[in-house]
């Protein structure tokens, strides 16, 4: 679903605006980090953010990726959310401070911080450059 011409933007440490519908119909954008697995985008979310609670209504979503060396060379991808996964251990979100930080332990968890990994299939892509 991907085109192979933008797999390389799914390999960098950019970051990846997710869009969901909020309670109102009205969209709701913000950028996070992400992980692609060769077949989904995943996203780690806490219980308490409006992201997962517009997903867990309408699982519809869209992303969107400027590439760091060009910013005229974007991947959009639309999609819905395949599954929500628990991480109590707080594994994925610790890989993406890896990832994004280079450090063991995501450094910003709070106390009480209940998190999940979304799970967003591709559907449709638009891209430019």
């Amino acid at each position: 679903m991907i085109p192979e011409a933008y797999q390389d933007l799914l390999k960098t440490t950019a970051l990846v605006h997710v869009a969901t519908i909020g309670p109102k119909g009205e969209p709701q954008s913000n950028p996070v980090w992400f992980e692609w697995d060769g077949t989904h985008l995943l996203i780690s979310q806490t219980k308490t953010r409006q992201k997962y609670r517009n997903v867990q209504r309408d699982p519809q979503i869209a992303l969107s990726l400027v590439d760091p060396e060009n910013p005229y060379r974007y991947l959009e991808v639309r999609g819905t959310v395949d599954r929500i996964e628990e991480d109590p251990n707080k594994d994925f979100i610790n890989h993406l401070a890896k990832k994004y930080l280079g450090m063991d332990k995501y450094p910003y968890n709070q106390p009480g911080d209940e998190r999940v990994i979304i799970y967003i299939k591709p559907e449709h892509t638009t891209h430019m450059g």
